[in-house]
C-alpha cells in the first residue's frame, strides 16, 4: 500500500471507549473551545453520523438518560468511570453497559474493527 493510500482509508476505532472519546473531543474542536495543531486521523464516520446514532440509541430505548449523563461527565473527564472506587461504581456499571449498547451498533455501521 502507498502513502497516498494509507492516508485516504480511514482507521477504523478500536472500541466504543475509543469513538466515544474522539466524538466529545472532537465536538470540542469544532465548538472552538481547544485548539489543535497537527495532522488529522480520518476516521470511518462523521460526527454528524455519531450524533445520529446516539440519537436513535435514545429514542429507541437503547441508551437512558443515567446512561447519557454517565457518558457526558466520564467523557468530558477523558476517563471510563472506575468500578473499584466505591463512588463511581453504580456510574461504571451504567458506562459498561452504555459502552456496549454503542459497541454493538457502531460495528454494525462498520465503524469499529
Amino acid at each position: 500500500m502507498t502513502q497516498t493510500q494509507s492516508a485516504c482509508t480511514p482507521e477504523k476505532f478500536q472500541n466504543s471507549e475509543q469513538l466515544w472519546f474522539w466524538f466529545l473531543y472532537s465536538k470540542s474542536v469544532q465548538s472552538g473551545f481547544i485548539r489543535t495543531h497537527g495532522n488529522a486521523t480520518r476516521r470511518p464516520c462523521e460526527l454528524l453520523d455519531v450524533e445520529t446514532l446516539i440519537t436513535k440509541l435514545y429514542l429507541s430505548g437503547a441508551l437512558t438518560d443515567e446512561q447519557l449523563a454517565v457518558m457526558k461527565q466520564f467523557g468530558d473527564r477523558r476517563r471510563a468511570p472506575h468500578q473499584y472506587i466505591w463512588a463511581e461504581n453504580r456510574a461504571a456499571d451504567l458506562w459498561r453497559r452504555a459502552m456496549a449498547t454503542l459497541q454493538n451498533a457502531a460495528v454494525k455501521r462498520g465503524w469499529i474493527e
